[in-house]
């Protein structure tokens, strides 16, 4: 571990504190300036080095997103999140990609409300407390097979691209993938990559309800190309 200056210490009581020149067992004590020393550590004497067996705390079990009131809040809110997650494990910070929010959890509704309050009172944060979105899902139930051809010519060199497709269902949880199954040459290796980048952002909007399309496999097993009209944009 790191070496700490110890200063004055002082007995806590109440909103009081008294100073004192030690502190004995029992005692409820505090120690202000600290650099180094985070939740769970165990201050001693380097010649004497000794670690107390760690507090284990509970898991966080309510969460809500945590949405600034002001431009100026929304710049100090990364750095009183953390500091408000150091001085107290129970709390935990993690942002939602799907929804871009950034979840608070803790050990119930009136544990963040504290924690908002303190920010507040602390840190000179204001923040609203809301119920998270929920980052829904799309999938496919059944297996399915899918063509598409892409053909336009306005004069000169034209553009065409054609490819086959099986797409199937995956257990949940999954995620996406993409398998090449092109025999033959039927499409050049050098355009396969232009299909997939075009199955990732098709289904980053699915047709039931608009959202993200998981646990899905799509299979690139025929197509054609022009050996002149073809290009990476056409598929």
């Amino acid at each position: 571990g790191g070496m700490e200056r110890i200063g004055q210490l002082f007995i806590l009581k109440g909103k009081n504190q008294e100073p004192v020149s030690q502190l004995g067992a029992g005692d409820i004590g505090a120690v202000a300036k600290l650099s180094l020393t985070n939740t769970g550590d165990t201050l001693g004497n380097r010649d004497k080095p000794i670690k107390i067996t760690p507090v284990i705390f509970p898991e966080p079990s309510f969460g809500e997103a945590v949405h600034p009131k002001t431009k100026a809040d929304l710049d100090k809110l990364g750095g009183a999140l953390s500091r408000l997650s150091e001085e107290d494990p129970t709390l935990q910070v993690r942002r939602e990609a799907d929804t871009s929010e950034t979840i608070l959890s803790g050990l119930g509704e009136t544990h963040l409300e504290v924690a908002a309050e303190k920010m507040l009172r602390k840190f000179g944060v204001g923040v609203k407390l809301v119920t998270p979105k929920v980052p829904y899902k799309e999938t496919i139930t059944v297996s399915a097979k899918a063509e598409y051809k892409h053909k336009k010519q306005t004069g000169g060199h034209g553009q065409y691209g054609h490819v086959f497709l099986d797409l199937e269902p995956l257990p949940r949880g999954s995620g996406r993938e993409f398998v090449k199954k092109i025999v033959g040459g039927a499409i050049p290796k050098n355009y396969i990559p232009a299909v997939e980048k075009g199955i990732n952002e098709a289904v980053q909007e699915g047709v039931l309800a608009g959202y993200p399309v998981v646990d899905i496999r799509a299979k690139l097993y025929d197509g054609s190309f022009h050996p002149v009209d073809s290009s990476d944009i056409c598929f």
